[in-house]
């Protein structure tokens, strides 16, 4: 069996549904979550990844876990090494840590994969890129306004489908042969935010206008969903990316294809915008 945490958000919904589809028993974690977000006859569970012990009862028979830590969970001092520690008591021998492409550039922390790494189990670590995803926050003003507004218009980075994130941690979940390996996930190209805000224009088949923002406007619109210094770290990374803007093949690698675009992305995605 294997677990997923998050199993509710864009990565561990998809994530769920590719490992059902492969004919793995799952049981699906979130603090939030019902029958109705997972697909029929899939445990699911209400965990707290930061009550460690509340992770218990979901781990029950498993044999792997894909572990998703919220900037909830950063931003609360949770625990990595305890949850380790229940998974490993449980009889979990695999972890697949979702971290970030920013530690291997060391724009983020390495905490949460050095605990992954001294936990004794065997591991895997994806480090995706910027979330082709994370244009919904532009949803509301593409609804209401038919424009966006952002910092850093010109500033590009390869955006990557969360659908590919969860493809290739379903693959590197079922396949011990990726078992301490470091994957970069990125999409198949740079794209600045005007390039997006294009693309979604395209795709509703009528013009989005551009503004872009300065700094200090985009952190007080983002701290309303999202922790500060998050936020902070966030708008350095868009601001001077450096080798975050670098494309990365083990998409590829992993699946066999290429990264899907963000064209692709939205397309699937549309309705949010419309």
């Amino acid at each position: 069996m294997i677990v997923v945490t998050g199993a509710t958000g864009n990565v561990g919904r998809p994530l769920v549904q590719a490992l059902v589809a492969a004919g793995e028993e799952v049981t699906a974690v979130s603090r939030r979550i019902s029958a109705q977000d997972v697909p029929a006859g899939v445990r699911h569970q209400q965990v707290d990844m930061a009550e460690p012990a509340n992770l218990k009862p979901a781990i029950d028979g498993a044999d792997a876990i894909f572990l998703l830590t919220s900037g909830d969970f950063a931003a609360a001092g949770g625990d990595l090494d305890a949850v380790l520690e229940v998974a490993r008591a449980g009889g979990v021998r695999r972890v697949v840590l979702l971290s970030s492409q920013g530690v291997g550039t060391r724009h983020h922390s390495p905490e949460f994969e050095d605990a992954v790494t001294r936990s004794g189990l065997e591991w895997a670590m994806l480090r995706p890129g910027n979330f082709a995803s994370n244009a919904l926050q532009w949803a509301e003003m593409v609804r209401a306004q038919r424009t966006v507004a952002a910092p850093f218009g010109d500033v590009g980075l390869p955006a990557i489908d969360p659908v590919d994130i969860a493809e290739a941690a379903a693959a590197a979940l079922r396949d011990t042969r990726h078992a301490g390996r470091i994957y970069d996930l990125t999409g198949p190209a740079p794209i600045t935010p005007r390039q997006q805000v294009t693309a979604i224009g395209e795709a509703l088949g009528e013009p989005v206008r551009f503004v872009e923002q300065s700094r200090a406007e985009a952190k007080t619109q983002m701290t309303r969903f999202m922790p500060e210094p998050i936020v902070d770290r966030t708008l350095d990374i868009l601001g001077s990316p450096g080798a975050l803007q670098r494309v990365s093949p083990d998409v590829e690698r992993l699946l066999g294809r290429p990264a899907r675009t963000f064209a692709e992305w939205v397309a699937r995605n549309i309705a949010a915008f419309e």
